[in-house]
C-alpha cells in the first residue's frame, strides 16, 4: 500500500495535475513560481504580507527584473495568491521560500522557518510533500521541520514526505534562470528523495540528488561560504596593494587570464545579498555545537565586515585633503542596491555606508536608478528618494561614493562634474585627480 500511494505521488507530478505551493512570494519564491505556472502547473502563492499578495493578484511584479506581464499571464492561467495559510491542505507539494537572517548578535534568525511551517502544521495532510528552500545550518530541515510535520501523526517518508533543495537564484543575471540553474535535492528518506526529484524535475533542467537533507544543507553553505571567503582574500590583497600603490583591479584582470587554476573574484566595499554575507556565520554557529572553531571562514568575515568602514576612511581622507571634514559635508552615495543593476537591498553595504556617514555628520544622499524611495527595512531608516544625477546636481555635493556600479550611471559625467569620487568597484582605471580607489 505504501508503494502505491508513493507511486501515486509521484504520477501526479509527472501528469502536472498537482497544485504547487509556494510558501514566500519574494525574490526566490515569484520565480519559482512563474517557472511551475508556465509548464501547466496551478500554483498557489502564501504569504504574510498582503501587500505583495494584493500586487500580484492585480498582476503586478514588484520585483524589477520580474516583469507585470509574466505576473498578469500567471494570473490569467490560475496562479493566486493567498494570506490564508488554511489554504495548504489544498497543495499537494509545499515549497518554503522565506528568509532565513542573522539575529544582532549574529547567529540564524529561525524564526521565519519555524512560524511558516507552525502555520502550515495544522493543514498537512497524507500525500503531501513539504520542500524546504531557505538557506540554513546543516540540521534545520531534521532538527525543526520533522518533528513539526509528524505531529500531527503523518509518517515522513510513508503518508508524507520531506526535503531539503537550496534555492540557487542569481537576481538579475541574464545568463541562467530558475529553469537552467541544476537544482541540488536531499530527502529525509529514500521515498522522500523519490517525490523530490518527482517535483522539481518538471520544472528544472537538471537535477543533483545526494544522501540526506543535511548534505543538501551543506551543500549550499559550501557554494556561498567559498565565494565569501574569495572575497574575503581579495578585499585584504586590495588593501595591501592599495599601500603598495598597485591596483588590485588590474592585478585581478592579469591573474583572471591564467586558463586554470585561478577565479576571478573583485573587492568591493563589503558583502550584499541574501547569502553571502550571512551563510558563513550559519555553519560557524552550528560547528560550535561539534566543538569546532572555524576560523577561517570567521576571518574572512571579519575582513568583509570590515569594508565598509574603510570606504569610510578613504571618504575621510580625501574630504582631508580638500580641506574639508566629514561632519557638515553632502556626501552622496551612487547606488544603494547590493549588486549592479537589480533593485534588491538586502544587506547592502551600500546601507551601512550612509549609516556611517551620518553617524560622523555627514549629510548623506543616494542615487540608484533602481530604487527611487528608499525602502522600508527591518534595520535601516533612511526617509530619503534618489536624486537625479545632472552636471549641477553633483557639483552640490562635497563627494559621491561610488557603491555599487550600475550601468544606467553616466561615469563620465559623475567624474566630470563630482569634486571628489570615492570608487569601491574599480570603475575608473586611468588615474584621475579627483578619482580615490577604495
Amino acid at each position: 500500500m505504501k508503494a502505491d500511494s508513493l507511486q501515486a505521488c509521484i504520477d501526479k507530478f509527472k501528469s502536472r495535475d498537482a497544485v504547487i505551493g509556494i510558501v514566500g512570494l519574494g525574490y526566490v519564491g515569484l520565480p519559482l513560481m512563474l517557472r511551475y505556472n508556465a509548464i501547466g502547473f496551478r500554483v498557489l502563492g502564501i504569504d504574510i504580507d498582503t501587500s505583495k499578495v494584493e500586487t500580484l493578484n492585480a498582476g503586478r511584479s514588484y520585483i524589477e527584473h520580474i516583469a507585470c506581464e509574466h505576473v498578469a499571464k500567471a494570473r490569467n492561467s490560475g496562479f493566486e495568491a493567498t494570506c490564508d495559510f488554511r489554504r495548504a491542505s489544498e497543495c499537494d507539494a509545499l515549497i518554503l521560500c522565506v528568509p532565513t537572517p542573522l539575529n544582532k548578535y549574529r547567529e540564524p534568525d529561525m524564526s521565519f522557518v519555524i512560524d511558516t511551517t507552525n502555520a502550515i502544521k495544522p493543514h498537512l495532510r497524507a500525500g503531501q510533500i513539504v520542500s524546504l528552500e531557505s538557506t540554513t545550518y546543516p540540521g534545520t530541515t531534521e532538527e525543526e521541520l520533522l518533528p513539526r510535520v509528524q505531529e500531527s501523526g503523518l509518517a515522513v517518508g510513508e503518508s508524507i514526505y520531506l526535503v531539503y533543495s537550496p534555492e540557487r537564484e542569481d537576481p538579475g543575471n541574464p545568463d541562467f534562470e530558475t529553469r537552467t540553474i541544476p537544482k541540488v535535492i536531499g530527502g529525509h528518506t529514500a521515498s522522500c528523495l523519490q517525490v523530490g526529484i518527482a517535483l522539481y524535475e518538471q520544472a528544472i533542467d537538471q537535477i543533483v540528488p545526494v544522501s540526506s537533507t543535511k548534505a543538501a544543507e551543506m551543500t549550499k553553505l559550501l557554494e556561498n561560504i567559498h565565494r565569501a571567503v574569495n572575497i574575503g582574500l581579495v578585499n585584504e590583497m586590495k588593501i595591501v596593494a592599495d599601500r603598495m600603490g598597485i591596483d588590485i583591479f588590474e592585478v585581478v584582470d592579469a591573474a583572471a587570464t591564467k586558463p586554470f587554476g585561478f577565479t576571478a573574484y573583485y573587492p568591493g566595499p563589503g558583502l550584499g545579498g541574501h547569502c553571502i554575507p550571512i551563510d558563513p556565520f550559519y555553519l560557524t554557529w552550528k560547528a560550535r555545537e561539534y566543538g569546532v572553531h572555524t576560523r577561517f571562514i570567521e576571518l574572512s568575515g571579519e575582513i568583509n565586515q570590515a569594508m565598509p568602514e574603510y570606504v569610510l576612511g578613504k571618504l575621510m581622507d580625501g574630504l582631508n585633503d580638500l580641506g574639508r571634514a566629514l561632519k557638515g559635508s553632502r556626501v552622496l552615495v551612487l547606488g544603494i542596491a547590493y549588486k549592479k543593476n537589480v533593485d534588491d537591498m538586502r544587506e547592502s553595504p551600500s546601507v551601512e555606508i550612509m549609516e556611517l556617514i551620518e553617524a560622523k555628520g555627514g549629510i548623506v544622499a543616494y542615487s540608484d536608478p533602481h530604487v527611487p524611495v528608499f525602502p522600508k527595512m527591518r534595520e535601516h531608516h533612511f526617509d530619503l528618494s534618489s536624486e537625479t544625477l545632472t552636471a549641477e546636481s553633483l557639483a552640490s555635493f562635497d563627494a559621491v561614493v561610488l557603491a555599487t556600479d550600475h550601468d544606467k550611471f553616466d561615469y563620465a559625467l559623475i567624474q566630470t562634474h563630482s569634486r571628489l569620487v570615492i570608487d569601491s568597484r574599480g570603475k575608473y582605471r586611468a588615474p584621475q585627480a579627483n578619482v580615490i580607489k577604495a
